[in-house]
């Protein structure tokens, strides 16, 4: 699996946005992927050092649409902190 497709998007919310400030990232992956993955693919797309990887399976809500019942997709959130020697990740466009 390409790096690329193993990290979705940037999840982005008050709280992933205040652990910031500590080095942290909460980032959309990829449910295949296991933590050696999403660790090699952090550091090649955004070239930092990691120090910490945690990762949660999100299941699906229960959703409604009249009489049908459905689920949301299934998702896999992983929290990455940064080593103290290591850049930060820009996730939003400066300028």
């Amino acid at each position: 699996m390409d790096a690329r497709d193993i990290i979705r998007r940037p999840i982005i919310t008050e709280a992933s946005m205040a652990q910031t400030e500590m080095k942290r990232y909460v980032f959309e992956v990829d449910v295949r992927a296991t933590k050696p993955e999403i660790k090699r693919a952090i550091e090649e797309v955004f070239d930092v050092k990691v120090a910490n990887l945690n990762t949660a399976n999100v299941s699906g809500k229960k959703k409604r649409q009249g009489r049908y019942v459905g689920f949301t997709r299934k998702m896999k959130k992983a929290t990455v902190t940064l080593k103290a020697d290591s850049k930060d990740i820009q996730i939003f466009n400066e300028g």
